[in-house]
């Protein structure tokens, strides 16, 4: 059993279900991410885990207890929200300790402890200071530090980073998992951010519409996406209609009407188990542009025409028409990218798709 653990939890809102009965499993030491976009129930999960919302049925466990009876403050949770919610009369020092006072903690204890935190969060030097006047990443660690200076169980992160500008929210999310790392805690990590959740997570759980959708690694979760919404939810991928025409022990051969014939890896195609309609899945990363008329080793080439052009620094956004279809394209861009109207080459290549079955009507 994982340090948390949810057996068929579901949460209404009379007669709306936010979160239909869900069950999962969640290693000691790991870092899950909770990923879907806004109303896909991930917070209402955290917040059913932390204690602030009742489960309408199931059952909670953290580290093999029942929580369903248990208020916030005896479940020795540690919570970062996005707005860090740090107290703005109090010294950092003060903020920090808010938590163990009413532990019993004593003070020469307290004062370790703070001093610790703030070395493991490298703001050493703040602790006299008070939140105004601190930048948002500082405040942003600061609230960290109060999380994790009680040593709890679990670590409770919903969307910590959405208040940062961009280049601090990378910056940020680096030293978030350095510091899990460090310490080792248990943490549950919700974002609507795709880049946020495969560069931070052990696992990563992709929800919609109040379920899960997928659970795995995250090089699993985005190069074999389960479903449609996966697969258009994590990355940009263009999702073709297929024919699966042969099916043999290492590979599968299918007909698209764009592309002709494609021979997938076995692998790419797991929940494929006969013959007939289905969907061809490409990320937008392995469509390869080319100049008209240059193919590359082991792809299907195919004319197309750039549509629109989405630059992006050192790659770029093609949207680029093939035959009655538009696709996205996303590739580095070697030395000036196609204008808008070019005539080009499209390589894509059977071992770079995924393949699921036809979606249900």
């Amino acid at each position: 059993m994982g340090t948390v653990t949810l057996e068929n939890v579901s949460k209404r809102f009379g007669g709306f279900t936010a979160v239909h009965p869900t069950s999962l499993h969640i290693p000691e030491g790991s870092f899950l991410t909770l990923l879907g976009p806004s109303g896909c129930g991930k917070t209402t999960t955290l917040r059913m885990i932390a204690g602030l919302l009742d489960p309408s049925d199931g059952e909670i466990f953290i580290k093999g207890k029942s929580v369903n009876n248990l208020p916030i403050y005896k479940r020795n949770l540690g919570i970062v929200f996005q707005n860090y919610a740090l107290f703005p009369h109090k010294t950092i020092f003060e903020n920090i300790a808010f938590g163990l006072k009413y532990r019993g903690v004593s003070k020469q204890e307290t004062a370790r402890r703070v001093r610790d935190v703030l070395d493991l969060v490298q703001l050493p030097h703040v602790a006299d200071r008070y939140p105004k006047a601190l930048s948002g990443g500082q405040q942003q660690r600061i609230a960290l530090a109060r999380a994790i200076v009680i040593e709890p169980d679990v670590l409770l992160l919903d969307e910590p980073l959405s208040a940062l500008d961009a280049n601090l929210r990378e910056d940020m999310r680096v030293e978030l998992k350095r510091i899990q790392h460090q310490i080792g805690i248990t943490t549950v990590f919700v974002t609507h951010d795709q880049s946020e959740a495969l560069a931070m997570s052990d696992e990563i759980v992709v929800m919609s519409a109040g379920r899960i959708e997928q659970q795995g690694q995250p090089e699993a979760v985005y190069n074999t996406p389960a479903t449609e919404f996966v697969a258009r939810f994590l990355g940009a991928s263009n999702v073709l209609p297929a024919t699966t025409q042969v099916m043999a022990a290492e590979d599968i051969q299918v007909e698209t009407n764009h592309f002709g014939r494609l021979v997938l890896p076995r692998k790419r195609a797991p929940q494929i188990e006969g013959e007939g309609r289905s969907q061809l899945i490409v990320r937008a990363e392995k469509v390869h542009v080319e100049p008209a008329g240059q193919t590359m080793d082991g792809a299907i080439s195919v004319p197309g025409r750039i549509e629109a052009v989405d630059y992006q620094g050192q790659a770029v956004r093609y949207f680029v028409r093939v035959g009655d279809t538009q696709l996205q394209a996303l590739n580095m861009i070697k030395e000036h990218p196609f204008e808008e109207g070019a005539e080009v080459s499209v390589n894509v290549r059977g071992w770079d798709c995924t393949l699921l079955p036809e979606a249900a009507a």
